[in-house]
């Protein structure tokens, strides 16, 4: 991405202003932002671990991009949902007194964001590298509101916003674990990856459940879950699962962790999320979790847990329950 940025500022065309802040929407790491001067960004960073990379790199960081400072440009480095991307965009031009730059992978969908912004506006560049595009325009020269992040209202009350995991509605994953779910999971429950909030509305309808963490690196899927739950037993943690550490041990974790890495298959973010469990329960302590039919967890759940069960499922996904971690799990 950075590629793109440099070729468009030593020989592209495209001139930052030379006083004023400068957002950056989304970036993922320091390289991305090599080009530009670190005091003078502010970086709109929602995902946990990529928000405490940047910081501890020294950038000024935010969770979201309310109350921003008037800046004098903004950078968008854009996300695969395209209703995120547009929103992204909007926030952009919202905050800039000036220009608004646009930088994303074809496989991201910068062809058809840049088709739908030369619908309003002029646009310079687009530069071509590294199977991707960056163009730039005038945050002046159009109205973006209509692009703006609202919330979806979908099945039983939830509300979700663009760019969250399934937010077009209940992930089917997750719906099958939650109609797994026993009567009782304990007094202590945290749910790891809790997205927007699906299945932890559905712990909380256990009487024995004491207190539930809610566990999710997404600050804005975090947001709407603090929206969906309003039960005084919830607690919310803006963390990354992995390494997320409760402040007493948990009698029960549920689950439905992701295995992406942008559109690559990556089963050891799951496993990652199975070590964390391990780590996080009593001695006593259950795991329920899904996953897809082909991801092989098993072994690492019979090295974690004295016992392993696939208690359910069908031909896409499969239930698994694990109990009582094994000391080298803990």
């Amino acid at each position: 991405m950075s590629a793109r940025l440099t070729l468009a500022l030593n020989a592209g065309g495209l001139v930052l202003p030379d006083t004023g802040k400068i957002a950056v929407f989304h970036p993922r790491d320091a390289a991305d932002l090599a080009e530009l001067t670190k005091a003078r960004l502010v970086v709109v960073q929602p995902f946990r671990p990529d928000y405490d990379a940047l910081s501890t790199a020294g950038y000024d960081c935010r969770a979201d991009g309310a109350d921003l400072p008037p800046c004098a440009a903004s950078l968008v480095f854009l996300p695969r949902a395209k209703a995120l991307a547009r929103a992204l965009v909007a926030g952009a031009a919202a905050c800039s007194d000036g220009l608004v730059i646009v930088d994303g992978a074809k496989t991201d969908g910068i062809d058809s964001i840049l088709r739908d912004v030369k619908k309003r506006t002029t646009v310079s560049g687009p530069l071509s590298k590294a199977h991707g595009k960056l163009f730039w325009f005038d945050a002046n020269a159009a109205d973006w509101s209509d692009w703006a992040a609202r919330p979806a209202q979908i099945s039983e009350g939830f509300q979700t916003l663009p760019g969250v995991f399934s937010a077009d509605g209940i992930d089917p994953a997750s719906a099958l674990l939650a109609a797994q779910l026993p009567a009782h999971l304990g007094g202590v429950v945290a749910d790891l990856g809790a997205g927007w909030g699906f299945l932890s509305a559905q712990v909380l309808s256990r009487a024995d459940v004491r207190a539930l963490h809610l566990v999710e690196a997404d600050q804005t899927a975090l947001d709407c879950a603090a929206q969906n739950i309003s039960d005084a037993r919830a607690v919310f943690h803006w963390a990354d699962a992995t390494t997320w550490h409760p402040p007493e041990p948990v009698d029960c974790v549920v689950m439905n962790p992701p295995f992406h890495t942008d559109r690559r298959a990556d089963p050891e973010l799951g496993r990652a999320f199975i070590r964390a469990a391990a780590r996080i329960l009593t001695r006593s302590g259950q795991m329920w979790m899904v996953a897809n039919r082909h991801l092989p967890y098993e072994a690492l759940l019979e090295e974690l847990f004295a016992k392993v069960v696939e208690t359910g499922g069908d031909t896409r996904f499969k239930i698994l329950h694990a109990t009582r971690p094994t000391r080298r799990g803990r």
